[in-house]
């Protein structure tokens, strides 16, 4: 992928990040019927969720640039049908850990919360599965799952920490939308580099020739 490509999809996710965090924060103010005093509040709100969500933005990048890294290596170490089930095994505990660890460590505290979001996260990790599939191919179904649920796991580590459902709601679903939004576009960035290669050579090689 050249340059501009990752330009293009740098900003392109820092757009969707911030979008998604202005959705989510101006729904869960009408939800939880808060309000602003006057116009200069409700804009300086908006500043906030926009820069909160570029904040969103580049971290969700941080992690897919991550996944990138970790996908080659672990193509270079296992065969492919190994490291397909590397992916499944890490994708089931991870989901298995936001659902369920906190709630035999957390106390009395209540752990509903934890099995929701476990949920969305596996609900929002099959959609994008399906959607890349029906693009590309069948093969993709594992690694995205893994993207979307795993990494997105290891993402949400330090909002758990929080403990606050409304903190994790704003940072979660923007994450998800960041996410989805780069693995889904992956392949069109890709495929576009090959196909410049491509034509580059077979430029290159009608020179020759005419040479």
């Amino acid at each position: 992928m050249n340059l501009r490509k990752w330009f293009f999809l740098f900003w392109s996710a820092l757009l969707i990040g911030a979008a998604g965090s202005l959705v989510t924060g101006l729904i869960m103010m009408v939800v939880n019927g808060e309000k602003t005093n006057g116009m200069t509040d409700f804009l300086i709100y908006l500043l906030i969720l926009f820069g909160s969500g570029i904040m969103i933005s580049v971290y969700s990048q941080m992690g897919f640039f991550a996944y990138l890294i970790l996908n080659y290596m672990g193509k270079g170490v296992f065969s492919k049908r190994s490291w397909q089930m590397v992916q499944i095994v890490l994708t089931v505990l991870a989901l298995l850990d936001v659902m369920f660890l906190r709630l035999f460590v957390g106390g009395e505290r209540e752990r509903l919360s934890d099995i929701v979001l476990g949920i969305i996260i596996l609900a929002a990790g099959i959609v994008t599965a399906y959607v890349k599939v029906k693009q590309t191919h069948i093969s993709a179904l594992v690694p995205t799952l893994f993207f979307m649920v795993a990494v997105t796991v290891v993402e949400t580590i330090g909002v758990l920490r929080i403990d606050v459902n409304a903190a994790t709601i704003f940072i979660v679903v923007p994450l998800l939308i960041c996410n989805a939004y780069q693995m889904l576009i992956l392949h069109r960035l890709v495929d576009g580099a090959m196909e410049e290669r491509a034509s580059g050579k077979n430029e290159q090689i009608k020179e020759s020739h005419a040479l």
